[in-house]
C-alpha cells in the first residue's frame, strides 16, 4: 500500500480510463470524440489524464478557461483544446494556439480585433442555446447572428456545439427537440458554403442516444467510470485512501465531534482519519458515508471536521492504528464507488470528483 502517512492519497488507474475511452469508441465508431478535463479532469489531474488521452489516439481536448488550456501546453501538450466559455479573451488563444468557443456577438467582435491585430486568423467554435438556458446564442436569434459572425474578418467557424439541458437525458423529448433545433442551425450554416464540425452529445447521449452523435462527441464523466445506466459497466479511475491515525476506546452515552450530533449506544471503538472536509470529505456526508476497513465497512458518525473524520470500529476486530482505510474504491470483498459517497452526501459524482482531487497527493496506477 501507498504511504499515507501524510493524510489521504488519490489512486488513479490510467488503464481503467483507457478501457472507459475503448468502450466510448465503440459506440461512436469512428467520429471524433473531445474529451472533458476541465476542472482538473474532474479532480484526475488534467495533464496526466490528457497524456494519457493523447497515448490512445485522441486528438482534441476541451476545457473550460484559457488557464487550464495554458497549463496544458506547458506541461508539453500541443494537441488542438476547445476552450468552452472563458469570458476573459486574451492574447492567449493566439500565443497557445487555442479554439474559442463563442457566447456572444461581443466575444466574437473582440477575438475579431485580435486576430486583426496578430495578422491572424482564429478558428472558433460557436454555442447555441438549444435549451439549456445557460450560454450560448438563443435559438430565435443564432441564424442572424452567424451570418454576422462569418462576416468578421479573423474569425473561421470551425465547430458548432451545443449542450442538453438534462444531463442524465431522462426526458427523451426534450433531447429530441434540442437535436431538432441543433440540426437545423447545423443545416443552415451547410446552406452559407459553411461546414463546421457538430457536437452536443455528453457522456449520457453516448449511452442512450446515438442519432446525438453527429460529427464528434464530448464524454466527461463517463470517462472518469460514471455511468447511470448499468447496461455497460465502465470502470471507476479513482480511489481514495488513507490510515487509521488513532483508535480510542469511547463509552456508551458520549458525544462524538462537533454540535453532539453522534452519541454512542454502546461502549464504542472509535476510528479517527486524516482526512476532513479540506480534503474533499463533504461535511454532508456526516453521520450518513461509510469506509473500509479491513474488509468490513464502518460507519462515519458525528461532524466531518476540516481535517479529521471519526468512523465507528466496533464491529471491526482486530483494527489497529495504520491500518489502510477505503473513502472510495475496494478492499477485500467491499466495495464504496464514487457515486454511492454522492448519494450519502445529498449530491452528485461530479462534486466529489472535483473536491476530492484538490488537497490531496495522487498516485498514478497502470501500464505505461
Amino acid at each position: 500500500m501507498t504511504d499515507m502517512h501524510r493524510g489521504p492519497v488519490v489512486e488513479i488507474n490510467l488503464d481503467n480510463l483507457s478501457y472507459n475511452l475503448d468502450l466510448i469508441k465503440g459506440r461512436v465508431i469512428d467520429r471524433p470524440i473531445f474529451p472533458v478535463v476541465k476542472a482538473d479532469a474532474y479532480g484526475h489531474g488534467a495533464v496526466e489524464i490528457s497524456r494519457r488521452l493523447i497515448d490512445c489516439g485522441i486528438n482534441t481536448l476541451a476545457v473550460a478557461y484559457i488557464s487550464e488550456a495554458v497549463e496544458l501546453r506547458k506541461a508539453g501538450i500541443n494537441n488542438p483544446v476547445i476552450v468552452l466559455f472563458d469570458p476573459e479573451i486574451s492574447e492567449d488563444i493566439l500565443q497557445y494556439g487555442l479554439i474559442p468557443v463563442i457566447n456572444s456577438m461581443e466575444s466574437a467582435k473582440v477575438l475579431s480585433d485580435l486576430a486583426v491585430k496578430q495578422g491572424s486568423e482564429i478558428g472558433v467554435h460557436v454555442n447555441v442555446d438549444t435549451g439549456m438556458g445557460r450560454l450560448g446564442f438563443n435559438f430565435e436569434d443564432v441564424k442572424r447572428e452567424l451570418t454576422g459572425i462569418a462576416a468578421l474578418e479573423g474569425i473561421r467557424i470551425i465547430g458548432l456545439m451545443s449542450h442538453f439541458s438534462d444531463a442524465d437525458l431522462a426526458d427523451r423529448a426534450l433531447a429530441a427537440g434540442q437535436i431538432k433545433r441543433f440540426s437545423e442551425i447545423s443545416a443552415y450554416l451547410q446552406e452559407k458554403g459553411i461546414n463546421p464540425v457538430c457536437h452536443i452529445a455528453n457522456s449520457a447521449a453516448i449511452m442512450t442516444l446515438p442519432e446525438s452523435y453527429l460529427d464528434a462527441v464530448r464524454p466527461g464523466l463517463l470517462l472518469y467510470g460514471c455511468n447511470p445506466y448499468s447496461s455497460v459497466k465502465v470502470k471507476p479511475l479513482m480511489s481514495i485512501k488513507t490510515q487509521l491515525l488513532a483508535v480510542r476506546k469511547i463509552k456508551k452515552g458520549a458525544s462524538v465531534s462537533y454540535g453532539r450530533t453522534f452519541i454512542t449506544m454502546r461502549d464504542s471503538l472509535v476510528g479517527v482519519l486524516p482526512i476532513g472536509y479540506a480534503d474533499g470529505f463533504i461535511r454532508a456526508a456526516s453521520n450518513n458515508a461509510e469506509v473500509i476497513v479491513r474488509g468490513k465497512r464502518a460507519p462515519v458518525i458525528g461532524r466531518i471536521c476540516m481535517d479529521l473524520t471519526m468512523v465507528d470500529l466496533t464491529d471491526v476486530e482486530g483494527v489497529k492504528e495504520s491500518d489502510e482505510v477505503v473513502i472510495v474504491g475496494s478492499q477485500g470483498d467491499e466495495f464504496i464507488s464514487v457515486e454511492e459517497l454522492a448519494l450519502n452526501a445529498g449530491t452528485i459524482a461530479y462534486e466529489i470528483f472535483t473536491s476530492i482531487g484538490l488537497r490531496n497527493r495522487r498516485v498514478y496506477t497502470g501500464s505505461n
